[in-house]
């Protein structure tokens, strides 16, 4: 077996220089709504919605429907560095203003201000 150092690479191994290139040509995906989350110990998979409000009619309770706008598969690694982003844009949308904690719920769900947390 090869020599490995403490976090399992073989000693001497190299890391991969990345370059990130730009795809200007790439479309992108408006989403209202998260559809489903799911992590099944190799890959998240997430489901972007978006909402579309049927005809008001005079008198009827107002409808709508959900369709799945985008889904996105990622690797454990790539699931850890989205979390980490999302912890960072929520630090930042907080000191904002734009979001914060809501003490009184039991779940550490955040909300945004201005806005209520009635479903």
């Amino acid at each position: 077996m090869a020599d490995q150092d403490n976090k399992g690479a073989p000693v001497g191994a190299q890391t991969a220089t990345i370059r990130y290139v730009d795809r200007p040509e790439m479309g992108e995906i408006f989403a209202d709504s998260i559809n489903h989350v799911y992590f099944d110990g190799q890959s998240l998979r997430l489901e972007f919605g978006i909402t579309r409000l049927d005809d008001v009619k005079p008198n009827t309770a107002v409808t709508g429907r959900r369709f799945p706008a985008q889904r996105m598969v990622l690797t454990p690694m790539a699931a850890v560095e989205l979390i980490n982003r999302m912890q960072q844009v929520g630090a930042a949308l907080a000191q904002a203003g734009v979001l914060k904690a809501n003490p009184a719920a039991t779940s550490a769900k955040p909300t945004v201000a201005g806005s209520s947390s009635q479903n």
